[in-house]
């Protein structure tokens, strides 16, 4: 008895197959307040956090945005992303490497989520448990919009559901 169809396809499957390309992310530089800001603009629940280089240093969820957002506001435009990935180490997939072996790197290391990185470490995707889940129940992959979305944000990316009056992303 071997294994099902939807089994089989997940385990030929690559990370770049799956994987949410060029999600928001923030400079290492960039305060808590604006981190914030942008998960809730951009409807992500995980934010890559990048170097002034382009390569990936970490990731924030959004309940530990939450809990460092709990500080009085006076610390809170002061105090950087940086400052919360800062000795952490994360683990990153590249898209050529198989969905089974960036599921399993999720489950030892107590994540939902994944930054996808090219040869040289910089950020070029997310994949989430939530993408992985998709794919082994056999549901279709959502749809993103046909507009490419900057991985650097001199802005904010408009509120979901609203029309863009706001700050545009190049």
């Amino acid at each position: 008895m071997g294994e099902p169809p939807h089994q089989v396809l997940v385990g030929r499957l690559s990370v770049g197959e799956l994987m949410q390309p060029a999600p928001y992310s923030v400079g290492e530089a960039e305060s808590v307040l604006l981190a914030w800001e942008v998960l809730e603009r951009s409807g992500q629940r995980h934010l890559p956090v990048v170097r002034a280089d382009g390569c990936c240093a970490g990731m924030l969820d959004r309940a530990e945005l939450a809990v460092a957002c709990a500080a009085p506001a006076s610390a809170l435009s002061r105090r950087t992303v940086g400052e919360l990935t800062r000795g952490r180490r994360t683990v990153t997939v590249h898209g050529e490497e198989p969905v089974r072996r960036a599921a399993a790197a999720m489950w030892e290391g107590g994540t939902d989520a994944l930054p996808v990185t090219d040869a040289h470490g910089h950020l070029v995707g997310l994949l989430t448990a939530r993408d992985v889940a998709a794919a082994v129940a056999g549901l279709p992959r959502r749809e993103e919009s046909a507009a490419p979305r900057s991985v650097r944000l001199p802005g904010l990316p408009p509120r979901p559901g609203r029309p863009d009056h706001g700050i545009t992303i190049p």
